[in-house]
């Protein structure tokens, strides 16, 4: 947690749906959410970086710091929206190849409350690869939401404020013996 609140990372991924996620943190925002974007590095060229950084005054991250650099505080609570087929793949199986993918996959770990908002196509959803992903990641604790469907998901907005519904109500898994 922050000085001014709860810290809530939202994971962009490389989908269409990333150019509005800024409706996204508007509303966690307005819930008095601290927001921290982390972008995976394709999704750079989806999102409005420079707005973005001055919606949440702060910089929107997409690599590793240096050793030099101050750690940054560690989240509250995480969403990733939209979350593509291989980040939801790669965070199911731990990898950690990109920042982002290092954040989610300590997460489970350390009882960061994490909801997953798959922008998938339904050829894609349907593939067993993912369907696993999903099972293991529900498995884990982790919150994914049934992917939208239609043609531009993000036109609507509804899922925006499910996600934040879905984090905003959960709470971090107690822990024991060391472990979630």
């Amino acid at each position: 947690m922050t000085e001014s609140g709860r810290l809530l990372y939202v994971i962009v991924c490389a989908a269409g749906a990333a150019r509005d996620v800024g409706r996204l943190v508007a509303l966690a925002l307005d819930e008095g959410w601290v927001v921290q974007v982390v972008a995976t590095p394709s999704a750079l060229d989806f999102i409005d970086v420079p707005a973005l950084e001055r919606q949440t005054g702060r910089p929107v991250r997409s690599r590793y710091r240096r050793p030099d650099e101050p750690k940054p505080p560690r989240a509250d609570a995480i969403i990733v929206a939209p979350a593509t087929y291989n980040t939801v793949n790669k965070f199911a199986q731990g990898i950690a190849d990109t920042y982002a993918l290092g954040l989610l996959a300590e997460a489970p770990g350390l009882g960061i409350p994490v909801v997953v908002l798959p922008f998938v196509n339904d050829a894609l959803a349907t593939r067993a690869p993912f369907r696993r992903s999903v099972e293991g990641l529900r498995a884990e604790g982790v919150r994914v939401l049934p992917s939208p469907s239609g043609p531009d998901p993000a036109d609507t907005g509804d899922e925006w404020a499910l996600a934040l519904q879905e984090i905003s109500g959960k709470q971090p898994r107690p822990m024991r013996d060391g472990r979630p």
